[in-house]
């Protein structure tokens, strides 16, 4: 039995009355870019920061069909749980100023300033190699950052978790649509 591809079938009527629902919850509530909100919450760095740290991240994990604001939400993340951190040891606007030292050391420009992808990589390669606390903390905390966030999942074709929705037992797992007749 399979009951993943349930369609729901939606009348007219009920069409315009949740279209003029969601059109009222929107005029309703303020819009505020993703973005400006990542920028803004920066604990442990300066708002001008964000822009090295995201493209930073794209290298880590590069994902060309994510935008920006997912990166700056998962940035966010990392700040947060470093501000938290009792011993302070590594903060985003410390981090940064590493960055682009390696990179005017290895470029002669910082890491931003940086256009090929490659060149890029090789200033992160000097900071793993050097052990940085810093590239230490962005690459193992980018992993659950980046990808605990649930908008992104259909990216990657994952449906999320199935426990709420009684398992994978009756929802595809014994489907075998990919044998032969």
């Amino acid at each position: 039995m399979r009951t993943v591809d349930r369609i729901d079938v939606m009348s007219r009527r009920n069409f315009i009355g949740r279209s003029a629902g969601t059109a009222a919850l929107l005029a309703a509530s303020p819009v505020i870019s993703g973005k400006a909100h990542a920028a803004e919450a920066l604990k442990t760095a300066p708002a001008s920061a964000m822009p090295a740290l995201v493209r930073m991240a794209r290298d880590l994990y590069p994902h060309d069909r994510l935008p920006d604001s997912i990166y700056e939400i998962a940035v966010a993340i990392i700040d947060e749980q470093l501000a938290g951190d009792a011993d302070g040891k590594v903060t985003l606007g410390q981090g940064v100023g590493e960055l682009d030292a390696a990179a005017s050391a290895l470029k002669g420009v910082p890491y931003l300033s940086i256009a090929g992808e490659q060149d890029r990589v090789e200033v992160l390669k000097s900071l793993e190699k050097a052990g940085s606390p810093f590239f230490g903390a962005m690459r193992s905390s980018m992993i659950t950052a980046l990808y605990n966030q649930e908008e992104i999942w259909a990216n990657f074709g994952y449906e999320g978790s199935s426990a709420e929705k009684g398992g994978y037992l009756h929802r595809g797992f014994d489907d075998l649509d990919w044998l032969p007749a």
